[in-house]
């Protein structure tokens, strides 16, 4: 087992984690899964038709100009962005916006898709699947 001299003077010369034997596999994974995230930081943007989605600082720009939105209509554009090109019904998207407690009606989805689709000018891109719910259509 390394001593604390060791670990201390490891760190110090640069290494970002240390680990002492014996160790389980789960925290060998998970700390160098928390190393992968720190070097793997790219700012995540979202770029389609003159709208650019910062991910990470929420925000957002159409045609150069900063749009203002609420929380509640940033969530729904976020799970549209992750989940781009796939059809969601009204039922998914109030459980992964709007979480399991909600007791609402599914008409809330239809309110914040026709905010989005002003706002943002994806009258085109935000579409209807008929009878089930909206899917974001990007090609990137």
């Amino acid at each position: 087992m390394g001593n604390l001299s060791d670990r201390v003077k490891g760190l110090k010369l640069g290494a970002d984690d240390y680990i002492v034997k014996p160790f389980e596999t789960v925290e060998l994974l998970a700390r160098i899964d928390a190393v992968l995230r720190r070097i793997n930081r790219a700012p995540q943007v979202f770029s389609l038709d003159g709208t650019v989605v910062n991910l990470d600082s929420r925000v957002i720009t159409v045609n150069g100009s900063e749009i203002e939105m609420t929380l509640r209509e940033y969530e729904p554009l976020e799970t549209l962005i992750k989940h781009k090109n796939i059809a969601l019904s009204r039922e998914k998207l109030l459980h992964l916006v709007w979480g399991h407690d909600y007791f609402g009606e599914t008409r809330t989805v239809d309110v914040h898709i026709q905010k989005l689709r002003k706002k943002l000018n994806w009258e085109d891109r935000i579409k209807t699947v008929y009878k089930m719910g909206y899917r974001l259509e990007a090609s990137t």
